[in-house]
C-alpha cells in the first residue's frame, strides 16, 4: 500500500487523496472493499444465474459479493437490487457474503427469484395502470360522441338564428342525446388525469344543453329578438333612473290632459 495513513479510511500518495472504504472479510481480517469489474479484484469468474425461464451468463471478480452480483443483475433484468433475491445451493445469499467464501465458482449456478412484496407491488401498479388506460379510452369514446353532437348544436343555431322554425322534437332529441353521453360519463371510473379529462367533457356537455335549452326558448318565442330585449333593457334603466325624480310621471300625465280635451271637442 503506497503512502501513509494520516487518518482513519484515507490514503494520501504524491498524486492524490482518496478515500477507501473497508469491508470485514470471513476470518476476521479486514481489507480494502473491493470495486466490482475491478481487474484488481480477482479473477473473472463466470455465473450462470436462472431467472424463470431466462438465462444470464454473467462475468463478476470471484471475490465481490453477492450485493455486487445483484447490481449486475440489475442492468441485465430491470430488478432493482432490493427487489432481487439469490440462491445458490437452495440458500439466499446475504448482500454481504463473498461468492468465493460461499463456493461460487466458474460456470456455477445461482437462481434470481423477484422478492413476493415487490412483485405484488408491481402488479397492483400493472393494475392501475390499465384502469387508467381504460379510463382515457371510454373517456376519449364519448368525446368523439360529443364531438358529432356538437356539430348538429352549431347547425341548430343557424337555422334558429336564420330566422327559420324548427319542431320542439328537434331540441328534445338533441337534449337527450347529450344527456346519454353524460350518464356515460357517469359510470367512468377515474383517477388522476383521467379524471380530469372526464369532469372537461362533463362541462361541456352541460354547456351544450343549457346552448340547445336557449335555442329551444328562442324558437318557441321568434319576435323575441335582438332589439326587443335592448327595448327592456332600456325600460329597466330608464326606472333606475327615474326612481325619486319628479319629472319621472310627466309623460303619461300629459298624455291624459291631451286626451280629455279631444273627448270636450268631440262633444
Amino acid at each position: 500500500m503506497k503512502g501513509s495513513s494520516t487518518s482513519k479510511g484515507v490514503v494520501v500518495n504524491n498524486e492524490y487523496n482518496r478515500e477507501i472504504d473497508w469491508e470485514l472479510r470471513p476470518g476476521g481480517m479486514l481489507v480494502q472493499k473491493r470495486a466490482v469489474g475491478n481487474a484488481s479484484s480477482g479473477p473473472m469468474i463466470k455465473i450462470k444465474v436462472s431467472h424463470g425461464s431466462y438465462h444470464h451468463d454473467i462475468a463478476a471478480p470471484a471475490q465481490s459479493t453477492f450485493g455486487d452480483l445483484k447490481k449486475i443483475l440489475a442492468q441485465e433484468t430491470g430488478l432493482e437490487p432490493k427487489e432481487q433475491r439469490l440462491l445458490f445451493r437452495g440458500k439466499e445469499k446475504e448482500d454481504d457474503e463473498c461468492l468465493h467464501m460461499v463456493g461460487v465458482k466458474d460456470m456455477s449456478k445461482v437462481v434470481l427469484l423477484e422478492d413476493p412484496a415487490s412483485k405484488e407491488r408491481k402488479l397492483e401498479e400493472m393494475k392501475q395502470n390499465r384502469g387508467i388506460l381504460k379510463a382515457y379510452e371510454e373517456v376519449a369514446k364519448v368525446r368523439s360522441e360529443v364531438d358529432k353532437l356538437s356539430e348538429k348544436v352549431v347547425a341548430l343555431e343557424a337555422t334558429v338564428r336564420g330566422g327559420s322554425k324548427v319542431a320542439d322534437k328537434e331540441f328534445l332529441l338533441l337534449t337527450e342525446l347529450l344527456m346519454v353521453q353524460l350518464l356515460k360519463l357517469d359510470t367512468i371510473e377515474a383517477d388522476g388525469e383521467a379524471k380530469v379529462q372526464r369532469r372537461i367533457e362533463v362541462r361541456r356537455i352541460q354547456d351544450f344543453v343549457d346552448t340547445v335549452d336557449n335555442l329551444k326558448a328562442r324558437n318557441s318565442n321568434p319576435f323575441s329578438n335582438s332589439s326587443n330585449e335592448v327595448s327592456v333593457t332600456t325600460k329597466w334603466e330608464t326606472f333606475e333612473s327615474g326612481v325619486g325624480s319628479l319629472s319621472a310621471p310627466a309623460p303619461s300625465l300629459q298624455s291624459s290632459t291631451k286626451i280629455t280635451q279631444d273627448w270636450e271637442l268631440f262633444d
